[in-house]
C-alpha cells in the first residue's frame, strides 16, 4: 500500500490526498490494478466507496481536463466494452429497452423547472420543462447558457457543488445528474445542496457507472468506465445508496433487472428516506 509520497507502506496517509468524498474516512486501501500512471484509485476504509484520492483542481477541469476533451481522448484510446454487443441482445430479450429519456423526464418531473447539473452543451429539460444548469468548462457553459436563456432559463458557470447554492430554496422540481456526480469531488456538498433546492415533491435522476457490473469484473482496467482523471467516484449499487442516504434522499432503482449486467446504475432520488 501506499504512503503519501506512493511508496509501499500500510494504510494510505490522509495528506496530501483527499478523505473519502462519502463518509470523511482517511485510511483507504490501494486498487493497484486500476491506479495507472500518478493517478491513485482506492477502496475507503469506512464505507467502501471506490474513488480518486489524487483528482486535480477545479481549475484545470475548465479547460486543461475539460469533459469534451477527456471524453474525445478516451474515444480515440478506446475503452473496452466487450460485452457490449451481447447485452444489448439480452436487454432486448428482456424487454429491457428504455423509452426516451426526455419523456421520462417529463413524466418524473411534471414539465416544471428543471435544473441539469454537469449539463454540457445538451438540453434534456426540453418543453414545457423550463431549463436550468449548471456547467463548469469555460466553452460548454456559454453554449448552454444561451440556449437555456432563450427558454426562460439560465445556466451558471462554475463547480456543482458550489453552483448549486446559488439557487432558491425548493426552487426545482426536478434535477438532473446524468454522468455527473462520479466526476464530482464534492460529493456531499452538491447531494445536500440538490436537497436543499428541490421541491418537497421533487426528484432527482442519478446515472453513473456501475462499478459492480460484470463488465468491470470481467475486463477490469479496460472497463469503459474508467476515465483519469475526471472520473473522481466509482460506485457500486450499495455505495451509492450510502451516500445518498447521508444526504438525507430514498433512492428508486430504475434499472433493476438489467443491473448486474449494465455499466451505469439509473437511479430516481427523493426526499425522506428508502
Amino acid at each position: 500500500m501506499w504512503n503519501n509520497e506512493g511508496s509501499a507502506t500500510g494504510m494510505l496517509s490522509p495528506a496530501p490526498y483527499r478523505p473519502c468524498p462519502t463518509c470523511g474516512t482517511e485510511a483507504s486501501t490501494p486498487w493497484n490494478a486500476y491506479s495507472p500512471d500518478e493517478w491513485q484509485v482506492v477502496r475507503c476504509g469506512g464505507c467502501n466507496l471506490t474513488y480518486l484520492r489524487n483528482p486535480v483542481e477545479y481549475k484545470a477541469l475548465e479547460e486543461d481536463f475539460a469533459w469534451e476533451a477527456t471524453y474525445e481522448a478516451k474515444t480515440r484510446k478506446g475503452g473496452s466494452t466487450k460485452l457490449s454487443p451481447a447485452l444489448r441482445v439480452l436487454r432486448q430479450k428482456l424487454g429491457l429497452t428504455h423509452r426516451s429519456k426526455q419523456e421520462r423526464l417529463r413524466k418524473w418531473f411534471r414539465g416544471g423547472h428543471v435544473l441539469d447539473i454537469g449539463c454540457g452543451a445538451l438540453m434534456r429539460a426540453i418543453p414545457p420543462m423550463t431549463p436550468y444548469g449548471i456547467e463548469l468548462s469555460n466553452a460548454l457553459h456559454a453554449i448552454a447558457d444561451k440556449n437555456m436563456r432563450e427558454r426562460g432559463g439560465y445556466c451558471i458557470h462554475g463547480p456543482g457543488a458550489e453552483a448549486i447554492w446559488k439557487f432558491n430554496e425548493g426552487q426545482f422540481d426536478g434535477i438532473i445528474m446524468h454522468s455527473y456526480l462520479e466526476h464530482e469531488t464534492d460529493v456531499m456538498g452538491v447531494l445536500k445542496g440538490a436537497h436543499r433546492a428541490l421541491k418537497t415533491d421533487g426528484k432527482v435522476f442519478v446515472r453513473v457507472p456501475n462499478f459492480g457490473s460484470l463488465n468491470r469484473r470481467i475486463i477490469g482496467p479496460k472497463w469503459c468506465g474508467f476515465r483519469y482523471p475526471d472520473h473522481v467516484n466509482y460506485f457500486t449499487l450499495d455505495t451509492l445508496r450510502d451516500c445518498i442516504k447521508r444526504a438525507g434522499f430514498g433512492l428508486t432503482l430504475i434499472n433493476k433487472v438489467a443491473l448486474p449486467f449494465d455499466d451505469n446504475i439509473t437511479v430516481l432520488l427523493h426526499k425522506g428516506a428508502a
